[in-house]
């Protein structure tokens, strides 16, 4: 169990290493008040609460000729014993494509049905 935890913490680090290398710091945005703002090509992440043990997950609707979806991650909170179903957070990596004022709808919801239990709009400048 501790092989595993160092395992994913260094998988972590190395992740954030690489995403310092690919110009500059990633910003991270979770509040919808919050209007993202970033250039044509670069990349910005949404990280929502989440617990996909419950069957929900966040979903993201957007065009695709405005972003580029480059990852969707998972990561449990940690707890003191790692409890299976403690909850943690989603992070969506995006890239803008286009320059304009856009929209990404994120819906937690399941994947077998319709209707979400929340529904979260960011609003997006892209220069």
């Amino acid at each position: 169990m501790i092989k595993i935890f160092a395992l994913a913490a260094c998988i972590l680090i190395v992740s954030f290493m690489a995403a310092g290398c690919a110009g500059g710091s990633l910003k991270t945005y979770s509040d919808i008040d919050d209007t993202i703002e970033v250039k044509v090509n670069v990349e910005f992440v949404i990280a929502l609460d989440s617990n996909p043990t419950t069957g929900y997950s966040w979903k993201a609707s957007y065009e695709a000729s405005e972003f580029e979806l480059i990852s969707d991650e998972y990561r449990q909170d940690e707890t003191e014993q790692m409890m299976t179903g403690a909850g943690g957070t989603q992070y969506l990596r995006f890239k803008a494509l286009k320059a304009g004022n856009f929209e990404i709808t994120m819906d937690y919801q399941r994947p077998w049905e319709d209707e979400s239990t929340q529904q979260k709009v960011f609003n997006v400048t892209v220069s």
